[in-house]
């Protein structure tokens, strides 16, 4: 079995930067993509970023390419989303999620395990 244990969000003004941070404990050898989704209230969930934990190979959602880095450290078990220039729509909850399967599946049917999820919240 996998735990996500994440840490970071919170509230933050428009322009403003925050850092997300996901920890995988247990049986973590099994995981091929690391990464977030996240849901706004009255909205389909979205995949935001993954990356492949063999090779670092990046997944971005296109409304966050240019602002939002994914990056682990392999050592720790751990992921970290960067989100710089954030914008009101990025408001949502975004949950950590870990796939052992391809991105196209992770993305299609959401992780085989989660975190608890952390709220982002930008104004205006």
């Amino acid at each position: 079995q996998v735990q996500l244990v994440e840490s970071g969000g919170g509230s933050v003004q428009a322009g403003g930067s925050l850092r997300l941070s996901c920890g995988g404990y247990g049986y973590t050898y099994s995981i091929t993509w690391m990464g977030w989704f996240r849901q706004a209230p009255g909205k389909e969930r979205e995949g935001v970023a993954f990356i492949y934990t063999g090779d670092g190979n990046t997944y971005y959602a296109d409304s966050v390419k240019g602002r939002f880095t994914i990056s682990q450290d392999s050592a720790k078990n751990t992921v970290y989303l960067e989100m710089n220039s954030l914008k009101p729509e990025d408001t949502a909850m975004y949950y950590c999620a870990a796939g052992r399967t391809s991105i196209e599946r992770l993305l299609n049917d959401g992780g085989d395990y989660w975190g608890q999820g952390t709220q982002v919240t930008v104004s205006s």
